[in-house]
C-alpha cells in the first residue's frame, strides 16, 4: 500500500480534489427552479397553443417546445385536443414555494 501511495499520490490527490470540486460546483449552481407537472382539463375552445400562452409565465419553454413536450408526454397524435380530456403540462415552481398551480377548468 505504501508503494502505491508513493507512486500515485499526486494522481490520487488530483482525483479526490477534482471530485470534490465537481460536487461543490454542482451544489452551487443548482437552480432554485424545479420543473413540476400539473394535470389540467381541456375546456371548449382550448388548443395546445392557447394553453401554452395561458401558462407561459409558468414554464420556460417556447410555444413550439411546450407543444412538443405536451404531445410527447401525453401521447397526443396530431394537433387536436378535445374538451374534457386531461393533459399533463410542465410548470416551473420555485423550490420551497407554497404556490401550486391547478386548472381552473369548470369554474
Amino acid at each position: 500500500m505504501k508503494k502505491i501511495w508513493e507512486k500515485y499520490s499526486y494522481a490520487i490527490l488530483l482525483i479526490i480534489l477534482s471530485c470534490s470540486l465537481a460536487f461543490i460546483l454542482s451544489l452551487r449552481f443548482n437552480s432554485n427552479v424545479e420543473e413540476k407537472f400539473v394535470t389540467i382539463t381541456v375546456s371548449e375552445g382550448d388548443s395546445l397553443w392557447k394553453i401554452s400562452d395561458q401558462y407561459s409565465d409558468q414554464h420556460s419553454y417556447s410555444n413550439n417546445e411546450f407543444i412538443s413536450w405536451v404531445k410527447q408526454n401525453n401521447n397526443i397524435e396530431g394537433d387536436r385536443i378535445y374538451p374534457g380530456e386531461e393533459i399533463t403540462i410542465p410548470v416551473n415552481l420555485e423550490v420551497g414555494s407554497l404556490t401550486e398551480y391547478a386548472s381552473a377548468a369548470g369554474e
